[in-house]
């Protein structure tokens, strides 16, 4: 049988325009997934800039499942859930990254952390520092160390935040001398005396410039009986932390009176005030004062010096009015309306309370109380 040349050459051209359009269909099938996840994914990052994050999760769930080895998407899609507080979504997302086997050593580790932070908005703490722990030595490790810090707060284990507060010092994030002084302050007041004792003096080394570790020696040797010892420890503290005096003003005045030092004390507390007036430190003049007329004369002089409502209204409190009757009225009004103004603010969220703290209850903020009452702010 004779081979007839003209059947190659009719299949040549036939050939060449089947793989053309076969090679075409494939590159337009590739365009268009190409183009459909960058489409879904910037459909989402519009969503999310435009505060719609039902319609973003919902679009970057379109554009993991195009292309589901992009790992980025898995990270937008994992804080988008944290965000909603769809922890357990999450976590999970963050798990799948954690699993791939072809994960690039900074991905990994960013999911690792992203995983922590999923366990520590849940609440789950437990969970949290086991994840936390394993970004010891990574480029994460100063953001685990202060979450772990913040765990260990938060459940109030002082011995493992004094540690954590350690390294994060050691290791050059910062200088936590005054939070370890807090510490050593904090595991005082549930231990005995003799050993609270150990631990105030511990703080006051730690950081010598700290009132609070100062105050606490000196309230647990009033607790004893001993006074003088008390009024030793406020009057080197007055020395050492000056700007401490409001808050160490009516202790150094009771220990004063109780122990003989009022004129010593006296002094203090007008040098003080000449400095920088506080309606405290006044108080502490005006009960330490042996003149009573001139102790109500101090009133005065702050009113000339401050308009303060808080000091008009104590020396009005003494003060004989044209229609006495009515002082008892006027008086509780003007008690009334002080309150607020007596009251210690955070200068970091704001929350306001009676009594001083050392950390904020609103925002576990340290030292973010000033010395100060809210009028003299």
């Amino acid at each position: 049988m004779d081979f007839d040349l003209s059947w190659v050459l009719w299949g040549l051209p036939i050939a060449f325009v089947l793989g053309w359009a076969a090679s075409r269909f494939d590159i337009r099938q590739l365009r268009l997934e190409n183009r459909q996840a960058p489409k879904a994914y910037f459909r989402g990052l519009n969503f999310l800039l435009n505060e719609q994050q039902d319609q973003a999760i919902d679009a970057f769930i379109e554009a993991v499942q195009n292309d589901p080895d992009t790992s980025e998407l898995h990270f937008a899609l994992g804080n988008l859930f944290r965000r909603r507080g769809e922890y357990e979504r999450a976590v999970r997302v963050h798990e799948h990254l954690l699993s791939r086997g072809d994960l690039g050593r900074a991905d990994r580790q960013r999911a690792q952390h992203a995983l922590a932070l999923d366990y520590l908005k849940a609440g789950l703490l437990d969970r949290a520092e086991e994840a936390l722990r394993k970004l010891d030595g990574t480029d994460f490790e100063e953001q685990a160390l202060l979450a772990l810090l913040s765990i260990y707060e938060r459940s109030r284990d002082w011995t493992q935040a004094s540690a954590t507060a350690t390294k994060l010092d050691a290791a050059g994030f910062g200088n936590f001398s005054a939070r370890l002084a807090h510490y050593l302050c904090e595991q005082a007041a549930q231990a005995p005396n003799e050993q609270a004792e150990q631990l105030l003096r511990d703080a006051m080394k730690q950081a010598p410039d700290a009132a609070r570790p100062g105050m606490e020696l000196a309230a647990l040797h009033r607790r004893a009986g001993d006074d003088a010892a008390a009024y030793a420890a406020l009057s080197r503290l007055a020395h050492s932390a000056p700007s401490s005096i409001p808050l160490i003003a009516r202790p150094l005045t009771e220990t004063a009176l109780s122990c003989g030092q009022r004129e010593e004390a006296l002094e203090t507390l007008k040098t003080s005030y000449e400095l920088a007036p506080s309606i405290d430190v006044l108080e502490g003049i005006v009960a330490l004062e042996p003149d009573r007329d001139n102790a109500r004369g101090w009133y005065v002089q702050h009113l000339a010096r401050e308009p303060s409502l808080v000091a008009a209204t104590r020396w009005l409190a003494a003060e004989k009015l044209e229609h006495e009757e009515f002082h008892p009225q006027v008086q509780r009004a003007l008690d009334h309306a002080v309150k607020p103004l007596t009251r210690y603010r955070c200068a970091a969220c704001g929350f306001e309370a009676k009594q001083h703290f050392w950390q904020c209850p609103g925002c576990q903020a340290w030292d973010s109380y000033p010395a100060r009452r809210v009028e003299e702010l």
